[in-house]
């Protein structure tokens, strides 16, 4: 059941609850992703970033409830909304923070900038500036885990916008023919670049877009890290099994634009800040751990941890140096 405001209904199934260990958890991880993002937004309007910034705000429940149901080892895959996803997978948020800024200290060496970025050591695989290319790439990275048999799971990102595209269908099949363990998420932002869903796709439940190739899927509160971590769970123990891919929806929203340079016009602010104050994925944690005991002060000293961590990659980033021109020939396969 999905609601108005395009959050699936909390009268679904009981929410499973969280222990407080891992409400904190979430909240520490949320909240990083959070300041994280805000401190990149003003430095782009500063001019230290350039190029394209896509911001995660809103979202950041999806790809940490996933996170907390994942093993080490998994792979992650996503699109260019990506900067969450990499501080979910532990890779270090300065030199996540230098690549933005085109920095020499950055994953890419400053070569790859907001979109393209790679971690082999903590196994994300990007970071893809085509629209639609982690569903192909996610399932090539199940098929290596399948052939080797190493019991991995590949946890592959995109957002509701390329799940129209044609390449999506097609590592469905190969993914679901060859019972690849893969667990493609849809980050269904409503939005996709400025188009609502219901103006662009003739079926907007997307949780039914496996169903040609058997793949089972479940469309969910992506506000509600509780809620992602227990599809999550379920869906990565099905791949683990052996039994192929699993579609998950996650219903979700983006406080900003689709992009830096987006006005976000084709929405009103009253909806925006009706999401913030009613379904902010973060707050909602922030309110159960005080119900739970918590002062506002130790949550505040969370915070203040996360700002501290992500002031330092600022500075890292903004004091680094540009790449040296030789670089330009580094990295680059010749036939």
């Amino acid at each position: 059941m999905v609601e108005e405001s395009g959050v699936a209904s909390a009268s679904a199934p009981m929410i499973p609850p969280f222990t407080r260990e891992q409400e904190l958890t979430a909240f520490r991880e949320m909240l990083l992703i959070r300041r994280f993002e805000e401190k990149a937004g003003q430095l782009y309007g500063m001019g230290v970033i350039g190029g394209f910034c896509h911001l995660y705000i809103g979202q950041e429940a999806v790809v940490v409830g996933v996170k907390m149901a994942a093993r080490d080892g998994d792979q992650f895959t996503t699109s260019y909304r990506d900067h969450g996803h990499m501080l979910a997978s532990g890779m270090e948020p300065r030199r996540v923070m230098a690549e933005l800024a085109g920095k020499r200290g950055g994953y890419s060496k400053g070569k790859g900038g907001s979109m393209h970025m790679f971690s082999r050591e903590a196994n994300f695989y990007g970071g893809h500036g085509i629209v639609g290319a982690p569903a192909p790439i996610g399932a090539g990275v199940a098929f290596a885990n399948a052939y080797r048999g190493d019991g991995r799971v590949s946890l592959t990102f995109f957002g509701e916008g390329a799940a129209n595209q044609g390449q999506v269908y097609e590592a469905f099949n190969m993914a679901s023919l060859w019972k690849l363990p893969v667990v493609f998420i849809v980050e269904n932002n409503r939005y996709a670049m400025g188009t609502e869903i219901s103006r662009a796709s003739a079926q907007i439940d997307l949780s039914k877009r496996g169903a040609a190739f058997g793949i089972p899927g479940k469309q969910i509160d992506g506000m509600d890290v509780r809620i992602v971590k227990a599809t999550a769970d379920e869906a990565i123990e099905w791949c683990r099994a052996g039994k192929g891919p699993y579609l998950i929806e996650a219903q979700t929203y983006r406080y900003r634009g689709h992009s830096m340079s987006d006005p976000a016009k084709y929405r009103s602010k009253e909806e925006v800040q009706k999401m913030r104050e009613e379904h902010d994925p973060i707050e909602q944690v922030r309110a159960r751990l005080i119900a739970d005991g918590m002062s506002e002060d130790e949550l505040k000293k969370i915070d203040a941890n996360a700002r501290k961590i992500v002031a330092e990659a600022a500075d890292f980033a903004t004091a680094d140096k540009e790449p040296d021109p030789s670089e330009l020939w580094t990295d680059v396969l010749a036939s």
